[in-house]
C-alpha cells in the first residue's frame, strides 16, 4: 500500500485508502503542552534549558544545536522535528551533538542569539563557550519553505559545524564575526512594549501560550521602540537579514551556499558569481549555509561597502568582491514578513496592498507605468482600522502618496512611511476608485 508525506507544522503518514475518523482540533495550548510531554518523555532534546545545554556540552565536548522554534506554527514551520529526528541523514549527525529545543524566546540572551526574527525555526551551531559556528535557516514567503531549506541542506550545515568543531579553538577568530555587537535590550521582555506582559519565563502552572513571546515580537518590539522615540525606523532594522536573490544570486537549499543562478546586470553578476560556486568564505566568515550568507549580509551597512568573497570553482578557491551601493537593502522585499503588518499599521493605517501587474492595469485603466498598488484589504479593528476610517476601501488603486509615484512595491510605501513620517502626521494619497481619480488624508499612527 502506498504512502504520502505531508509536510506542515506536524508530518503525518497517510495510509492510501484508510479512513479515519477526524479528531477533535486541538487548542493551541494543548499542542504546547504535549509537544513539551512528548520531548521530555523522549529524552533526545534538552527541552527549554540552555543552561543544562550549556552544560553538557561544556561536560561531553560535543558541538551544540539550539532550535528556536515557534510553537505550534500552522502556517510555516520549515523542518519538522520527527522528520529530523528520524532521518537517515540527519540522525546520526545530530547523535554527534547537544540538542536544545527552545519553544520561547522568554529570557532568550540577546547578545548570543540573534537571528531572523521573522523565523519561525532558526538552529544555531555553537561550541560550549558560546562560539557561533554557523546558522540555520530561511524564509522568503510567509507559507513556501521549498527554495529556502532542506533537509539535505541542513546535514550539510552540521557538517560543517562538525568540522569547524574539529579544527576549534585554532579558527575561533575567523568565527568572532559570527556573534555580532551587544545589542540595547538584552532579554526580550526587557523591551518597553513586552516589559508589562511578560516575563523571563513561561508559565507551565497557568496560560502557557500567553505567557510566551514570539519570535516576531521581539523586532515588533524593537520597530514600536524606535517609532515611540520618534525616530526614522533604519533600513537594518526595515530590511534585515536581506535574501540573497534580493542581490542576484539564487543558492541551493540542499547544499553549503552553492550558486545555482545569477541574474544579469544584478550585484552578484556584476561581482563576479557564477552558477555553480560554492560560497566558503563570506568577510571572512566560515559559511555553513543560506542563513550565514545572510548573517554577514545584515552586517553590512546599508549606506554601502564592499563584502570579500572566497568561492571554490572548479577545483579553485578565487577571490570575489561584492560591492554593494547605498540603499542596497531595499532591493530585498519584506511583504512577506511577519512584521509587515505591523508597518502596515504605521504606514498606511492598515492597509495591505500588492503591485499591479501589467494586465490588471491595462483592465483598469491604469498606465503602464508609474505608481500602482491595489488595495487588498482594510485592516477593521483598532489602529489598523485607521486607513478604514479615513475612507479607504478594498479595490482602490493607490497612484501617489506624499507627493512621491514611484513607490511601486509595498515595501517601498511601507519604507517611506516609517522613515520619512511619525505619529500624529497625515498624507495625502492619490487614488483611482472605479477608474475615477480621488485624493484622500491619512493620518499616521504609532
Amino acid at each position: 500500500m502506498g504512502a504520502v508525506l505531508v509536510w506542515g507544522a506536524c508530518s503525518v503518514l497517510v495510509q492510501i485508502g484508510q479512513v479515519q475518523a477526524e479528531e477533535p482540533k486541538k487548542t493551541r495550548e494543548q499542542k504546547v503542552r504535549e509537544d513539551r510531554e512528548k520531548h521530555e518523555a523522549r529524552g533526545y532534546w534538552i527541552y527549554n534549558d540552555l543552561v543544562k545545554g550549556f552544560a553538557e556540552s561544556q561536560q561531553s565536548g560535543k558541538p551544540m544545536i539550539v532550535i528556536l522554534r515557534c510553537l505550534p506554527c500552522e502556517e510555516c514551520v520549515k523542518l519538522d522535528d520527527e522528520l529530523m529526528d528520524n532521518d537517515p541523514a540527519l540522525r546520526p549527525l545530530l547523535d554527534k551533538f547537544v540538542r536544545v529545543r527552545v519553544v520561547g524566546t522568554n529570557g532568550l540572551d540577546l547578545s548570543l542569539f540573534q537571528f531572523d526574527t521573522d523565523q519561525s525555526f532558526t538552529a544555531f551551531l555553537l561550541n560550549a563557550d558560546g562560539t557561533i559556528y554557523g546558522r540555520f535557516g530561511t524564509r522568503s514567503h510567509r507559507t513556501e519553505w521549498i527554495g529556502d531549506v532542506s533537509l539535505e541542506g541542513m546535514a550539510q550545515a552540521l557538517e560543517g559545524a562538525l568540522e569547524l568543531h574539529a579544527d576549534f579553538p585554532a579558527n575561533k577568530a575567523s568565527l568572532a564575526a559570527k556573534r555580532g555587537p551587544k545589542p540595547e535590550i538584552a532579554s526580550p521582555e526587557l523591551f518597553p512594549e513586552l516589559k508589562e506582559k511578560y516575563t523571563s519565563t513561561l508559565n507551565y502552572k497557568g496560560n502557557v501560550v500567553q505567557s510566551c513571546i514570539h519570535c516576531h515580537q521581539i523586532g515588533d518590539a524593537q520597530r514600536d521602540m524606535i517609532r515611540s522615540r520618534r525616530q526614522p525606523i533604519p533600513d537594518q532594522v526595515l530590511f534585515p537579514y536581506p535574501h540573497p536573490k534580493a542581490l542576484g544570486m539564487v543558492l541551493n537549499p540542499k547544499e553549503r551556499a552553492t550558486v545555482t543562478e545569477v541574474t544579469a546586470e544584478s550585484l552578484a553578476a556584476k561581482a563576479g558569481f557564477r552558477a555553480g560556486d560554492r560560497i566558503e568564505t563570506l568577510a571572512g566568515q566560515p559559511i555553513l549555509s543560506m542563513a550565514d550568507v545572510q548573517w554577514v549580509l545584515h552586517q553590512t551597512d546599508a549606506a554601502g561597502g564592499s563584502v570579500n568573497a572566497q568561492i571554490q570553482r572548479g577545483g579553485k578557491s578565487v577571490p570575489v568582491t561584492l560591492k554593494l551601493p547605498a540603499g542596497w537593502r531595499r532591493l530585498d522585499d519584506i511583504a512577506w514578513r511577519s512584521s509587515s503588518w505591523g508597518l502596515r499599521r504605521m504606514a498606511t493605517g492598515g492597509l495591505f496592498t500588492v503591485a499591479m501587474t501589467p494586465e490588471e492595469r491595462k483592465a483598469a485603466g491604469v498606465p503602464e507605468s508609474g505608481m500602482a498598488l491595489l488595495v487588498k484589504h482594510v485592516g477593521q479593528y483598532g489602529p489598523h482600522a485607521t486607513a478604514k476610517q479615513a475612507g479607504f476601501q478594498n479595490g482602490d488603486i493607490i497612484t501617489e502618496f506624499d507627493g512621491r509615484s514611484d513607490l511601486s512595491r509595498e515595501a517601498d510605501l511601507l519604507a517611506h512611511g516609517v522613515t520619512q513620517h511619525f505619529p500624529g502626521d497625515t498624507v495625502k494619497v492619490k487614488i483611482l476608485r472605479g477608474g475615477q481619480p480621488r485624493q484622500m488624508t491619512l493620518p499616521l499612527q504609532k
